[in-house]
């Protein structure tokens, strides 16, 4: 029988089925250069999608699944991302069904060519382009250098005039000189494929569909067919629009579920390996070793 938070997953993901998700067209604000907001959970920009836009972006509430181009894994309270100019990116909830977050999210976009024009007439500015190059696989930040990331992200948003600049290169320069052990690449290098105005929907279905059969069968056919295409020409499209075959995925989705399974709860290895879809004890021991370097019950011991 399904676990309960199967059944969550699987009601929000019918949902999600069928929804849009294009490129995101970032609108410019009266009065200033680069774009700062807060939105909820769900809501119009909680979805897979690019944007041509760098973007620094704060979860304050919920914990959930990251997916940064072909990058899986967990996101918490306080966890900070760079994403680069057109990189693929969402962000996914563990909610109830008909639960709703208030500003979960804390964005900031700015254009590459705004940043382009602010280095030209200061030239000292050319100290961010490390930082910007390493942030086309995307960037997330931990420890100090989130938390006062965070702090001045957030103040970009209650204040004005000089200040506002004055908070905006802070948070710049707080990434910039973040430490290599606070400051983790997570995508592979990897362009993606331009398939037209439907790819980024085609993800989100794919995604959508695992998400409600994380704990059973998930199969390729079933996912081609809500794509509406052959299996080899929806493993074709899936990868060159994701940056990652579709078992890839599936494993990855289920392996950072099983992560959080051994952090939150005492429930046996066992039990963990059933509720994220793996039948064989031992396969899943040995993916998730592969994986991460540590069987199940040595990560959950460093976690504990």
């Amino acid at each position: 029988m399904a676990s309960s938070s199967t059944d969550v997953q699987r009601t929000r993901a019918r949902k999600l089925i069928g929804r849009r998700a294009p490129r995101e067209l970032v609108p410019t604000v009266p009065g200033t250069s680069a774009r700062w907001h807060t939105h909820d959970y769900p809501g119009p920009y909680c979805r897979w999608h690019h944007h041509p836009e760098y973007e620094i972006h704060l979860i304050q509430h919920s914990t959930g699944h990251t997916i940064v181009g072909d990058h899986i894994g967990r996101f918490s309270p306080g966890s900070l991302f760079l994403v680069g100019s057109d990189l693929p990116h969402h962000w996914i909830s563990d909610l109830e069904p008909g639960a709703h977050l208030v500003n979960r999210d804390v964005v900031f976009q700015f254009h590459p060519q705004w940043l382009a024009e602010c280095r030209r007439l200061l030239p000292e500015l050319a100290a961010l382009d490390g930082l910007m190059e390493r942030s086309a696989r995307g960037i997330e930040f931990t420890c100090g250098t989130a938390v006062d990331a965070a702090a001045e992200l957030v103040a970009i948003g209650t204040s004005a005039g000089v200040a506002r600049v004055q908070h905006i290169w802070n948070v710049l320069s707080i990434l910039d000189a973040a430490p290599a052990h606070e400051a983790h690449q997570l995508a592979s290098p990897w362009t993606p494929g331009r398939e037209g105005a439907g790819t980024a929907d085609v993800v989100d279905r794919t995604l959508a569909y695992i998400f409600s059969h994380v704990s059973d069968d998930v199969r390729l056919a079933e996912a081609a067919d809500l794509a509406g295409m052959s299996k080899s020409g929806f493993s074709r499209y899936f990868q060159r629009a994701s940056g990652q075959s579709f078992t890839d995925t599936v494993r990855k989705l289920r392996l950072t579920h099983a992560c959080h399974l051994l952090e939150q709860t005492d429930v046996p290895v066992a039990t963990v390996s059933r509720r994220v879809g793996y039948r064989n004890l031992s396969n899943f021991n040995r993916q998730f070793r592969a994986t991460y370097g540590v069987t199940p019950t040595g990560y959950r011991r460093t976690r504990s």
